[in-house]
């Protein structure tokens, strides 16, 4: 077998490889649209059991305590209303347990907003609640808690320019304070305060709970990470839900647990693909760091214990930690690490094993749509710097393909010459190569080097809600879904509907991206020297057709990538053929191909 043609299949193999990987990795599904979870174990009374945080400090006592249908939509609560998120504040326990998106639907044509988080009572609950753990002589009546019934101080509604107070006395000489602000994107901040107007010296300490009840149903792809997401100091830990209900089981937190020290620098909480619901404590703040399963109740819940703190008669104590509860969008975490401190926020965003890849190219995707406005014309504009940039080795490959061309009649007398002598056949060819400076491998460098691009701009097309629902033009108006349009119904013009994206027959409903790309794919394989083998030719000329149906059901933005890639390798490679001497002839390698399988038939 000669070079040119092992550096054929060696392309042909690297390509099923990507193939095979985005099969097995990526399984067509319908997107996630919302948070959905499975309705969680309860009581006989219908209360479900959740225990309460151990605090830093070797006298706060942890007793049971209960999240009960008290907080259920009917009980007293506080609006949110803001440009961007409605819902409200539950006065059973003061928890944010009810919140929307309002700049994000379900589905691009329902009117219906992404609803994050829900009451216990409903079928999905999954909210943040705040409180005290007691110390010293404190009993856990003496502090507020998840069911103690608050007041509103001061302010009806929280908006962005108007705080909300809660108030609580324990008729025992403390008054506990929260104080709940919001910014104009996702992030709450809630200052905790206690008054001691009591006798005696108060030891208690603060914490934050993000409880989720019920294994959410999440996506199986393997891309993408959903489940719980912490930074401890310099560690990113990242674990789904079946490894944190793997933890081991820690009797007296009566769940299966993981605990953590952040001496400076944390955060942690639950992610979705595009949601995520954070407990970040202040920027230089030790804390306790804790991930648990309550197996009795099914109930997964991250935490922030803050250190004890001792409260002298007549004096107070005050804390603020933050609350995240939004979408992930790039430009809002960045500005909270940026602004905030939030150390290494931006990686709660699922950047992947090739981040030093993604980042960059998220980042000039980001800054190119806000030159241009659209995010298809960005992507093509960031296909136009990529091959830019790649141009000087892609140069070099063009240029050796070009002589490859040339020879092509010499091969092809060498290998009338040689027979079936192959030893003698190779050292002809090599010599050939040799003498006119042809390097038969440089064409694979540019492909190799291509992969991990294109897995990266898969990852940010994916994973990055800036993609979701982006119109490109006309039929295109999610750029992270499928070409809705089918030739099965001549692209609109027949009045019934394309079979569903996961039904069998959705193989065959090709949409105009797709067989843009089989086009693109053709004449760019047209420029590339023919194969001498007809086997080889033949594989080669189902490729691209091949490719079109696998690739139908694959994001758009991803397609139009694709074709953008092939179509300006196809535009450099002719030009650098020309430039060469070469008038590449896009349709006689097919001419060539049949003639030589009529040949070997005959013979």
């Amino acid at each position: 077998m000669d070079d040119q043609n092992k550096n054929l299949i060696l392309a042909v193999v690297l390509s099923g490889i990507v193939l095979l990987g985005w099969q097995v990795f990526f399984p067509a599904q319908e997107p996630a649209t919302s948070v959905t979870l499975t309705t969680p174990a309860a009581t006989s009374d219908g209360t479900v059991a959740i225990t309460p945080p151990l605090a830093q400090g070797g006298d706060i006592a942890i007793e049971a305590n209960t999240l009960s249908t008290a907080s259920a939509p009917q009980a007293p609560r506080v609006s949110i209303d803001t440009d961007r998120l409605k819902g409200s504040i539950s006065l059973v326990g003061g928890r944010i347990d009810d919140l929307s998106l309002k700049d994000y639907t379900v589905d691009i044509d329902s009117d219906e907003i992404v609803t994050l988080l829900t009451p216990v009572g409903t079928e999905t609950p999954y909210y943040a609640v705040y409180g005290w753990a007691p110390g010293g002589n404190l009993g856990q009546d003496d502090v507020p808690g998840a069911n103690t019934i608050w007041s509103v101080e001061t302010g009806d509604v929280l908006t962005v320019s108007t705080p909300v107070t809660l108030t609580w006395d324990n008729d025992k000489g403390l008054t506990f304070r929260r104080t709940i602000s919001i910014d104009k994107d996702y992030l709450f901040s809630i200052t905790q305060s206690v008054q001691n107007d009591g006798t005696d010296a108060a030891r208690l300490a603060a914490y934050g709970i993000v409880a989720r009840h019920g294994t959410p149903d999440v996506s199986k792809y393997f891309v993408l990470h959903e489940g719980l997401v912490r930074q401890t100091d310099k560690d990113l830990e990242e674990a789904n839900y079946k490894d944190i209900a793997k933890y081991d089981f820690d009797a007296r937190e009566g769940a299966q647990v993981e605990i953590a020290q952040v001496e400076e620098n944390g955060w942690v909480g639950f992610t979705d693909k595009n949601w995520m619901t954070t407990l970040v404590p202040q920027p230089g703040q030790p804390f306790t760091s804790v991930v648990k399963f309550v197996q009795t109740a099914e109930i997964y819940q991250v935490e922030s214990r803050l250190p004890a703190q001792v409260v002298e008669p007549g004096s107070s104590a005050e804390n603020t930690t933050y609350l995240f509860a939004g979408a992930k969008e790039w430009e809002a975490i960045k500005g909270y690490q940026d602004d905030k401190g939030f150390y290494r926020f931006i990686y709660s965003i699922d950047w992947g094993i090739f981040f030093f890849f993604t980042q960059p190219i998220f980042r000039l995707l980001h800054a190119l749509n806000g030159l241009i406005g659209n995010m298809g014309w960005s992507i093509i504009a960031l296909t136009i710097l990529i091959k830019g940039i790649m141009f000087p080795l892609a140069y070099k490959s063009y240029v050796s393909m070009a002589r490859m061309k040339e020879l092509q009649p010499e091969m092809e007398k060498m290998k009338e010459a040689a027979g079936d002598d192959r030893e003698k056949l190779q050292k002809g060819m090599m010599e050939l190569y040799k003498k006119n400076k042809v390097n038969p491998a440089s064409g694979c460098l540019p492909l190799i080097l291509q992969i991990p691009v294109f897995f990266s701009l898969y990852k940010v097309i994916f994973v990055t809600i800036e993609l979701r629902h982006a119109p490109w033009i006309s039929w295109i108006r999610d750029l992270s879904a499928p070409d809705p349009s089918s030739i099965l119904n001549l692209f609109g013009l027949l009045s019934f509907a394309p079979p569903d994206p996961n039904s069998i027959f959705a193989i065959a409903s090709l949409g105009i991206l797709p067989i843009l790309l089989g086009i693109s794919m053709w004449l760019q394989q047209k420029l590339n020297p023919a194969p001498t083998d007809a086997a080889q030719a033949m594989i080669f000329a189902w490729m691209p057709w091949v490719f079109m149906f696998m690739l139908g059901s694959f994001a758009s933005g991803l397609v139009l990538y694709w074709i953008s890639n092939n179509t300006i390798t196809f535009i450099q490679q002719y030009l650098i053929m020309r430039s060469h001497g070469h008038k590449p002839d896009l349709f006689g390698n097919i001419l060539r191909s049949l003639r030589l399988k009529k040949k070997e038939g005959s013979a």
